[in-house]
């Protein structure tokens, strides 16, 4: 396992990071996973046996039932709390009142205690806003992401689901204000959803800021498990949750190349897809779910694999992003930029 520096932070995280969304299975987030206690401790055990010291969950996970399974596990385990770096996230509604969903101040503060409560910890290493709020302004939402840090109870922050410009504009606010700025993204990106790198990739590179991919296999859809005309493969949360939108023709032809070269591995097409992955730029650590033990082994074993540089253009290729604007405009004007040099 292979442990990479959080943004600019001196924190390492491992490549890989545990995600605890099949945790529970509660209410809307039954049919991605149901995983019951035992369970959890054992998957969480094989992933800190194996090197991982990274786990993400979220307070509306199976609402609030993974955060509260996710401390439990750490403690019946006996986990070191200075051995796992814990995230967690706020934006989700999270029970009936008019202001326990958003990113306000007053919900900030609420949901923090209450995850505390639930992960029975005193702090929470990374926070994350969960996605856009659009009736609370930015310098809102910051002076309360200041208000948790310095109270001591979160010691990061990251920001989910929202478009680079934002970002940009949340980090400048807090910069103003001398108040904490974000430091890790977390986006989805898969070799079947490679939006993220048309603004957010660059923007993570130029601002050194850690990139967390979420659903790398695209809601399963990259784990082989499905197949031309067998659009549900009997183990998948695809099978009763179709999400991340994926362009499912396209998506074939992608798993048609790494099909080949996990057979030239011999190992599994998810291991090439995460490793696809794990071998990108900005990219600090994927994070990866499983209902299963044996889902999560192999899923580690993708840090073992080595895709060559012939690989790695078989399946850019095959994956490549249509060009936008002002993206080929910038690629285009490139030309003839920089003055020949003398070989």
């Amino acid at each position: 396992m292979k442990y990479n520096i959080l943004g600019n932070t001196g924190v390492l995280v491992s490549e890989l990071c545990l995600g605890a969304m099949t945790f529970g299975g509660k209410g809307f987030w039954k049919s991605i996973g149901e995983m019951p206690q035992d369970e959890v401790n054992q998957l969480i055990k094989t992933a800190v046996d194996h090197g991982i010291n990274f786990i993400d969950t979220a307070n509306v996970y199976s609402e609030g039932l993974s955060e509260t399974m996710t401390g439990k596990a750490l403690q019946t385990l006996g986990v070191n709390r200075q051995q796992v770096f814990l995230a967690t996230k706020v934006r989700g509604r999270m029970g009936p009142g008019p202001n326990q969903v958003g990113l306000s101040r007053l919900h900030i503060i609420d949901s923090v205690d209450d995850s505390l409560t639930r992960l029975g910890l005193s702090h929470i290493d990374l926070l994350y806003i969960h996605g856009f709020d659009p009736i609370t302004p930015l310098d809102e939402t910051m002076r309360g992401l200041e208000e948790v840090v310095r109270a001591g109870k979160v010691r990061y922050l990251g920001i989910s689901n929202h478009p680079a410009w934002m970002v940009m504009k949340a980090n400048a606010i807090a910069d103003k204000m001398g108040w904490s700025k974000f430091v890790a993204l977390q986006n989805y990106y898969s070799v079947a959803g490679r939006d993220v790198e048309r603004e957010l990739v660059p923007l993570a590179l130029s601002e050194g800021l850690g990139l967390m991919p979420w659903s790398p296999l695209a809601g399963g859809f990259l784990s082989g498990k499905f197949t031309r005309g067998k659009l549900k493969a009997g183990d998948s949360r695809r099978d009763d949750f179709d999400f991340p939108p994926v362009n499912k023709e396209k998506a074939w032809e992608i798993i048609d190349v790494m099909s080949e070269i996990a057979a030239q591995h011999g190992v599994s097409v998810a291991r090439v897809a995460l490793t696809w992955l794990l071998q990108k730029p900005a990219v600090t650590s994927i994070i990866i779910g499983a209902k299963r033990n044996d889902q999560l082994l192999d899923n580690i074993e993708a840090t073992s694999l080595q895709l060559t540089v012939e690989d790695m253009n078989k399946i850019d290729q095959v994956s490549a992003l249509v060009p936008e604007y002002p993206g080929w405009m910038v690629e285009r004007q490139m030309a003839g930029r920089f003055p020949e040099t003398n070989s």
